[in-house]
């Protein structure tokens, strides 16, 4: 039998497997063999048994998985900005979707490259996408070497990409052949949301994300607005709208249900729905804070999310944590309320459960893919250390990652894109944003 050979080990102050123990190793690290972890232990023990490997040595660095980032609209950083201080709908309907009109493949290739760097630069090393010119945004995740979770989303009214819905359908068809069996993408299935979609839309897409194996990836319960749209267009709330048509399952990623009655949360809990938490957007288009710790309680299974950059205004998941246990806090009045180690959790095996993909990411342990980072914790703000979890939660940021390995693939390397020149992104971006006049009149 041929022993496997690690091609590269990473080694640091401290590597945190965030498996179901967290299990936290001074001195540890893990061997990497093609896209897959080979082992995990001190990182004494791994370079004498692979001494051949290449090395990334890091001693004030701690490894960890990458960060899940299950919600966003990765192009939508070419509106950072644009509108801000709006209500959700008066956001979406005035600035929004008119600028959403007039985009192209490119524009919308571009600024899903932007939104990578900033990504990859933050700690994410997966994500899950719903936007238009899907196409384009996994050419641009394609170029990355992130790891994602997209698809094009579906609506009532024409779309800028496809023209009419019927088109729509065969585009995502063609997408769902295209990436079938990718290493990387994982086509989904993307009705907007119950206020934009009818009910023979949102039932098609449901049955044909059934048939293919795809998780249905829909904007749920998202402010007060929407839920009374709802009740005097159908006569009842988004949950219940979709529980009558039939839709509600594993399958069905619902983003944001802030507006969730103790009855619904039962309901999401018994049908196994996945719910991806964007507080950060929730609290600055004052949708509401959603009622995660009940539905942790319930059974349900939660990730984070950033949102777009249009309305968040950053796709940073360690900004999101430090926001997502402190407002459950204030929230129940409960300092002990979502505290780090669950927040965590939910930013990498949780955020991973939440794409089906917990048996392959999400944590660092031995043939699960390599998708880790490692950040420098010789800094003032993360000095001295009692906790890791608790550091990495409420001190952390996204620019103490120093390096990031996606598949087995570095992807960054001492805070240096590898697969992404970022300079040329960043001045693509900026003529895009100056020729398109994007900025908000008056602001």
């Amino acid at each position: 039998m041929i022993k496997p050979k690690a091609e590269l080990i990473l080694t640091g102050q401290y590597l945190l497997t965030m498996d179901q123990e967290q299990t936290l190793i001074a001195g540890g690290g893990v061997a990497i063999a093609g896209d897959t972890i080979l082992a995990v232990g001190t990182g004494a023990e791994l370079l004498a048994r692979y001494p051949d490997a290449a090395v990334m040595a890091e001693p004030h660095g701690l490894i960890m998985p990458g960060l899940v980032n299950v919600h966003t609209h990765a192009a939508m950083a070419l509106f950072r900005g644009l509108a801000d201080d709006l209500p959700l709908m008066q956001w979406l309907q005035e600035y929004i979707f008119p600028r959403e009109a007039a985009l192209t493949g490119e524009v919308v290739y571009q600024a899903t490259l932007l939104s990578l760097c900033e990504m990859i630069k933050s700690g994410t090393t997966s994500f899950c996408d719903m936007y238009l010119f899907a196409a384009d945004v996994a050419r641009a995740v394609e170029q990355s070497g992130m790891r994602a979770w997209l698809g094009e989303v579906l609506y009532d009214f024409p779309s800028p990409n496809y023209g009419a819905l019927e088109n729509g359908f065969a585009y995502t068809q063609a997408l769902l052949d295209r990436y079938r069996n990718h290493p990387l993408i994982t086509i989904t299935l993307d009705p907007h949301a119950v206020y934009t979609c009818s009910p023979d839309l949102l039932t098609r897409l449901g049955v044909m994300a059934r048939e293919q194996g795809a998780l249905y990836v829909i904007h749920l319960a998202e402010n007060e607005e929407e839920v009374r749209a709802c009740r005097e267009r159908y006569g009842r709330t988004p949950v219940a709208h979709l529980e009558a048509l039939g839709l509600l399952g594993p399958q069905v990623v619902a983003a944001h249900c802030v507006m969730l009655s103790e009855a619904e949360i039962g309901l999401l809990a018994e049908r196994g729905v996945k719910v991806a938490h964007c507080p950060e957007s929730n609290l600055k288009l004052a949708s509401g804070i959603a009622p995660v710790v009940q539905m942790l309680a319930a059974g349900i299974t939660v990730g984070i999310g950033t949102d777009g950059s249009a309305s968040n205004n950053d796709v940073d998941m360690f900004g999101e944590m430090n926001t997502t246990a402190k407002i459950h806090k204030v929230d129940r009045m409960d300092p002990t309320a979502m505290n780090a180690a669950t927040t965590l959790h939910a930013a990498t095996l949780g955020g991973a459960a939440v794409l089906g993909a917990e048996g392959r990411i999400g944590s660092l342990e031995v043939g699960k893919k390599a998708d880790c980072i490692v950040l420098d914790l010789n800094q003032p703000h993360l000095t001295p250390i009692y906790h890791p979890v608790s550091h990495l939660v409420y001190a952390a940021r996204g620019s103490d990652v120093l390096h990031s390995v996606i598949g087995g693939q570095v992807v960054m390397r001492n805070r240096q894109l590898l697969t992404l020149d970022e300079s040329v992104i960043l001045a693509r971006v900026r003529e895009i944003g100056a020729g398109r006049e994007l900025h908000r009149n008056g602001g």
